[in-house]
């Protein structure tokens, strides 16, 4: 398969390693994937977690660890491709970005959310940067579910900034985590129950991508340049990966195969809760900020269906949550998952998580992914 290639980026393997927050993509994953010939990407879901002074400054204590994680991948792969996955929906989300671009990230990917003022807080950085006599090249690349949001990031884009993303991540309904589709467009797709396999409209959503794809040409017209696009979203096999390249796509983006991983940040607790998985454990959740998000089924999601759970602390972490009204605090969900408490955490997964039989190597995925190529 050819590589990705994203400006003055080359990726000798088309494949993007999902980020995933809270603590399970961090700088041994994503620096492991970018070494062996990928994109590696480090999620800023609270990712100064485990900093000792997060309790009481959180933000300052994620910015930190933005440079802390990003240095420690550099040091796994020197010549590789590092970014940062940030979410829209994230509270200070400008911060952030900017701090991951002044950091060295060579890319941001952003969804859970339209970034649509994603080009300013670049612009601002570069400025910082060059009155410190740095050069920035990070790429930018917003995440679509449908032709309407690509066509409203493109315009808005366009409009405002006259610049187009350097990428284009199409993020279909059997992703994990949070999702960017309301419970109905779900149950449209077939991608709502536990039984996806039986029930998910691949043709369907394949008419969605061609959409989104038909959207990034006229772009590409307007700009005289390709802009890539990748598939994410129930991407687990050689098969997932050809399939996704049929449709158009430039590469894939992949999470749930690289959790079982030995590189994974996840302690091993957590990744012994995917190999344990079954078909019908993989449910969608609402999540205390109402999206809908994919999780494994476990002792926390029947408890906290029952009643509210105590909110002890607000972290700052979404921008749109109220500690009065959710029925339980993501970030400590999360950060517990990260610590191996998985009777307490919420444990957030893609459709394909069941399939998990044992661990293997970043490399050993790539490869599979591949096809056996590498």
């Amino acid at each position: 398969m050819n590589p990705l290639v994203i400006g003055d980026l080359v990726a000798k393997y088309p494949v993007i390693q999902g980020g995933m927050g809270v603590g399970i993509s961090l700088s041994s994953l994503a620096g492991a994937v970018a070494k062996a010939g990928g994109i590696g990407i480090i999620s800023t879901a609270q990712i100064g977690f485990r900093d000792p002074n997060f309790l009481k400054e959180p933000l300052e204590s994620n910015m930190r660890a933005i440079r802390s994680e990003l240095k420690k991948a550099r040091e796994i792969a020197p010549k590789g491709i590092i970014g940062f996955n940030i979410m829209v929906a994230t509270r200070n989300y400008a911060m952030y970005v900017k701090e991951a671009i002044l950091a060295g990230a060579d890319i941001i990917i952003s969804g859970a959310g339209l970034p649509v003022d994603l080009p300013e807080y670049l612009s601002e950085a570069k400025r910082i940067a060059s009155e410190a006599g740095e050069i920035v090249r990070t790429k930018l690349a917003p995440i679509v579910s449908t032709a309407k949001s690509a066509m409203v990031i493109c315009k808005i884009w366009d409009r405002k900034y006259n610049q187009v993303p350097d990428l284009l991540v199409i993020e279909g309904p059997l992703a994990g985590g949070h999702l960017g589709f309301t419970r109905e467009q779900l149950a449209q797709y077939g991608a709502d129950t536990d039984n996806i396999s039986e029930t998910y409209d691949q043709e369907a959503y394949d008419k969605e991508i061609n959409g989104i794809i038909k959207v990034v040409r006229q772009f590409e017209e307007k700009y005289s340049r390709h802009i890539p696009v990748v598939i994410a979203g129930g991407i687990y096999t050689h098969e997932d990966v050809k399939h996704a390249i049929e449709l158009g796509a430039d590469g894939v983006q992949v999470a749930t195969r690289f959790v079982t991983t030995e590189e994974c940040d996840a302690p091993m607790a957590y990744k012994q809760s995917y190999l344990n998985a079954k078909k019908e454990d993989i449910v969608i959740t609402k999540s205390p900020v109402g999206m809908p998000g994919r999780a494994i089924r476990n002792k926390f999601l029947d408890h906290v269906g029952e009643q509210k759970r105590k909110i002890e602390h607000c972290y700052q972490c979404l921008e749109h949550c109220d500690p009065k009204n959710i029925p339980y605090c993501i970030t400590k969900a999360l950060s517990n998952a990260a610590e191996g408490d998985l009777d307490n955490a919420l444990l957030f997964c893609g459709s394909n998580a069941y399939r998990s039989q044992q661990i293997e190597t970043v490399e050993g995925v790539l490869s599979d992914l591949m096809g056996s190529s590498i």
